[in-house]
């Protein structure tokens, strides 16, 4: 590409909003999930009798429930980023590439 069409890109204030909205939309759920996996590990360090507590009288321990939460709470980080990403990420996308092929005046 072309130095003029990078340059157009980046002075575009649309493109400016995506970077800005995308790039802390991902460090706060990076950020998220670190937190929770980090407390998890904490958890499995410092209290793992607590992880072993069964659930009633079966043989399912605390620690099931408690791992599996974290492994749906990437899944829902992952289905929001994902949400984000296909309506207000791709319309500002859209814009920025229409402005590009000169059919979107500002």
């Amino acid at each position: 590409m072309e130095k003029e069409g990078i340059d157009r890109i980046e002075n575009d204030p649309d493109y400016k909003i995506l970077i800005k909205k995308r790039g802390r939309l991902a460090w706060s759920l990076a950020l998220s999930m670190i937190a929770v996996y980090f407390c998890f590990i904490l958890f499995v360090a410092f209290s793992p009798e607590t992880l072993g507590e069964p659930l009633g009288e079966g043989v399912v321990t605390v620690g099931i429930p408690v791992g599996v939460s974290v492994i749906l709470f990437a899944f829902l980080l992952t289905g929001i980023y994902t949400f984000k990403a296909n309506s207000e990420f791709d319309r500002l996308e859209r814009k920025v590439r229409e402005r590009r092929k000169g059919r979107v005046e500002s």
